[in-house]
């Protein structure tokens, strides 16, 4: 019964009271059937309310305030995640072993690893896969005091050169890079100083230089400390900065990695195109370094010129860079058994 109908309906069968009230019952119903678009047997469509984006966190192996992580922090700041339906948190694990591990685990979705992590962990059945890279160079660079005599990786031997943790996919590449002058870290003393310790070490003279990236060079730099930056890629082709996916999420959700992959490469093609201004708006997201604009801007220009080049697509993973690196851990030993390359990464993602 509807209320078009209620007037057919006898006042005698219900009673006064009885039918007055139903008749103000059945005008609600029809101005609630009107609301939801339904009049006289007629469907209209309503829109629906907007979706929640979809909740996640991404998982970074030292503190999100480093320009390390512009890509991730732009995508963010600019809304590239949440015009893909994202809302990314962050969260920060112990390097980037601890992050594959973790992501592996399913603690989190994604995470921040150099590329070649998985070479690492999947020995040790961590089931994890590089989805996109930043860049088509490597992340680690050697970074050494101008006044240490230091001119090619050969000459560290005896020396002193921190490195942020012994978890952190940069002291593999800095394994690797030993093993490729033929030194292993029993030559020389390496000390895990944390992401801050890691570049004091060179600016206070505790260290001679360090396996670092491009955030650390400006603040030994502003010490006062004149430094040389040695292309690790001359000596060792090892990887940039990948987003790490474990085996499962990828089966079941890739729509959701894809969607994540596309906005993070956005922010990396900013900085690419106008790192000055892609500074500036890391600086407006990440308040910590408002006063050191600078450094940021140096630090991006150091991506630019020294990990980003080198790509074909962006954010594809070099096959066979990643298929030699493996063959060079084997061969001195830094790994036990290789994994099959299809386990290591994948370019599915990439436009």
């Amino acid at each position: 019964m509807c209320a078009g109908k209620l007037r057919h309906v006898s006042k005698s069968h219900f009673g006064l009271k009885t039918f007055v009230r139903l008749e103000s019952l059945f005008k609600l119903a029809g101005r609630f059937l009107v609301a939801a678009g339904v009049l006289s047997g007629s469907l209209f469509f309503v829109a629906p309310p907007a979706l929640a984006a979809e909740t996640i966190t991404y998982l970074f192996p030292a503190p999100p305030s480093l320009p390390a992580f512009g890509p991730i922090r732009l995508a963010k700041g600019k809304g590239y995640f949440t015009e893909a339906g994202i809302d990314v948190n962050f969260a920060v694990g112990r390097g980037g072993v601890d992050v594959a591990k973790q992501v592996g685990a399913g603690n989190a979705p994604l995470g921040g690893i150099v590329a070649d992590g998985p070479i690492m962990v999947r020995q040790n059945g961590v089931p994890i896969k590089i989805v996109a890279v930043f860049g088509g160079r490597g992340f680690m660079q050697l970074v050494v005091r101008d006044d240490a005599g230091i001119q090619t990786p050969a000459d560290l031997k005896g020396k002193t050169i921190s490195v942020m943790s012994f978890q952190d996919t940069t002291y593999y590449a800095l394994l690797g890079l030993l093993a490729s002058v033929g030194l292993t870290q029993d030559d020389l003393n390496i000390q895990s100083a944390g992401p801050s310790g890691v570049w004091e070490f060179v600016a206070t003279g505790k260290a001679a230089g360090m396996a670092g990236v491009p955030d650390w060079i400006p603040p030994v730099q502003a010490a006062g400390v004149k430094v040389k930056v040695i292309p690790t890629d001359e000596f060792f082709p090892h990887m940039a900065q990948g987003i790490g996916v474990s085996d499962q999420v990828l089966k079941e959700r890739p729509e959701l990695v894809g969607k994540f992959v596309k906005a993070a490469l956005r922010g990396m093609k900013d900085i690419m195109d106008d790192p000055s201004k892609a500074a500036d708006d890391f600086v407006s997201f990440v308040p910590e370094w408002k006063g050191k604009e600078g450094a940021v801007k140096a630090a991006f220009n150091y991506y630019v010129t020294l990990v980003y080049p080198g790509q074909r697509r962006l954010g594809e993973v070099n096959v066979e860079r990643l298929s030699n690196l493996q063959d060079f851990y084997l061969a001195k030993g830094i790994i036990q058994r290789k994994s099959p390359m299809e386990e290591l990464y994948t370019n599915q993602f990439i436009e």
